[in-house]
């Protein structure tokens, strides 16, 4: 099955300028068809879907333009490592954050804000302890 640009915008959800712009910075390839309009195929379906999927992994277009034509395995490997090294520590400041944020639900104090042990974990920050340690709270 074929696309033109408007329909492969609609079934990915993307304006069609999105779909001109990752073109011109070759993360696409259409083929031409009659009059030199784009036609996608199967293959451009799963680019932009991997597009979007990298990109609500963090990825930039660029790092995306290196991780597309990198020449080797290694070279894919270590854009992808970069990534995943981002992506574990975003993990981990939303797992502190959601400890945080359990806290203040479950404290028996009227106002989160006056605990003591809720102050304790935000101002230690201030005096350079580790997230995870400030955090630590049964």
């Amino acid at each position: 099955m074929t696309y033109t640009i408007g329909e492969l915008a609609a079934r990915c959800g993307v304006a069609t300028h999105v779909l001109r712009h990752w073109e011109e910075m070759g993360l696409l390839s259409p083929a031409r068809g009659v009059a030199a309009r784009r036609v996608y195929g199967p293959g451009d379906v799963t680019r932009v879907a991997e597009i979007l999927l990298c990109k609500e992994a963090g990825f930039t277009l660029d790092q995306l333009g290196d991780l597309f034509g990198a020449a080797d395995r290694d070279q894919r490997r270590a854009v992808l490592s970069g990534q995943l090294a981002q992506v574990k520590e975003r993990i981990a400041r939303l797992a502190l954050a959601q400890t945080l944020l359990e806290h203040g639900l479950r404290c028996r104090h009227e106002d989160y804000q006056a605990c003591p042990r809720f102050q304790e974990m935000v101002l230690s920050r201030l005096d350079g302890v580790d997230l995870a340690k400030a955090l630590d709270h049964p």
